[in-house]
């Protein structure tokens, strides 16, 4: 029957034999504000119209134009299949994040799988921060240093946040000097388990991962290619900054994921410094759905640490 489920990847989304494609996650725009607890100002502008690219822009409350201050590219999380960047989840995570570290911010509302799959999150997100360093937009204009720029991101976010730092470092693009990257819960993989992967319980997990690679990515040989594990990437010393954030949850299945990627970091050559933290008792990107108790409190406080010292 039409309304049978094909393919069931929740709590993501269902695929039905009719073709129709159920995101699970109920999409709910909030529009951009002043926001009353923190002060942030926010508003949407278009990066490329013809092809429904677009972001939303974080003042933080004392910005002033005599002062430029350094400027967030943010990459929201989602399996590169939900949420956006003007969903409830990111547009408070952002206004704490702007507040408290004192930045402008640039959260990339870029377009989403099966409907456009992988490569073209990333290709959006490329885009994007080209069109940044144009720095013709007023706010980027008047606020932003975009000789300290930083990329963030959460899980998928995460990921997008690496591989757009891997194209900084090896087309050396002008307009901008890219210091640093935050990878909160990195969504990477790879075709050998590590860590807790080689656990028993987390072959459903691992079939799960699989599958919804390549429902994402058709194009995609494996999950050895380099920009889903970094390992495996002959262009990893390369990375385009002088410093990495990386933040696991305890509870997170992916937090080896992020280990991993601290040990071929640091052990390929490349001269930058990284840190790793992991938060115990923790769940996938805790921050983002709590950024205002004292676990996600604390690690903002670390990545505006990050960003301004």
């Amino acid at each position: 029957m039409a309304d049978e489920i094909l393919l069931d990847f929740s709590p993501l989304f269902r695929v039905y034999q009719n073709g129709k494609l159920e995101r699970l996650p109920r999409e709910v725009f909030v529009p951009p504000s002043l926001d009353p607890a923190t002060g942030v100002q926010s508003k949407d502008v278009e990066i490329a119209p013809e092809i429904n690219l677009s972001a939303r822009i974080y003042l933080p409350p004392n910005a002033d134009r005599t002062k430029k201050l350094p400027l967030l590219v943010y990459y929201h999380g989602g399996g590169f299949i939900v949420e956006s960047a003007f969903s409830p989840f990111y547009h408070k995570h952002l206004n704490h994040l702007v507040a408290q570290a004192n930045v402008v911010a640039v959260s990339v509302n870029y377009r989403l799988a099966p409907e456009f799959p992988l490569p073209i999150a990333f290709e959006d997100s490329w885009r994007a921060l080209n069109w940044i360093a144009e720095a013709e937009e007023e706010w980027i204009n008047e606020f932003a240093d975009l000789k300290l720029v930083y990329l963030g991101g959460d899980s998928a976010g995460g990921t997008i946040a690496h591989n757009i730092a891997i194209r900084v470092g090896s087309d050396k693009p002008d307009g901008f000097n890219l210091q640093g990257i935050f990878l909160n819960c990195p969504a990477f993989g790879g075709v050998d388990p590590i860590g807790c992967e080689t656990a028993e319980e987390f072959k459903k997990k691992a079939e799960y991962s699989e599958k919804l690679w390549q429902y994402i990515c058709p194009s995609m040989r494996d999950r050895n290619e380099g920009w889903v594990n970094p390992g495996k990437d002959p262009k990893l010393s390369g990375l385009g900054c002088q410093k990495v954030l990386v933040y696991v949850a305890g509870k997170d299945s992916l937090k080896d994921r992020g280990w991993y990627y601290n040990e071929v970091l640091s052990s390929c050559g490349w001269k930058g410094e990284i840190e790793c933290i992991e938060v115990a008792g923790e769940g996938h990107v805790f921050s983002v759905i709590t950024p205002d108790n004292q676990v996600g409190i604390n690690m903002i406080k670390k990545l505006a640490s990050f960003i301004n010292n």
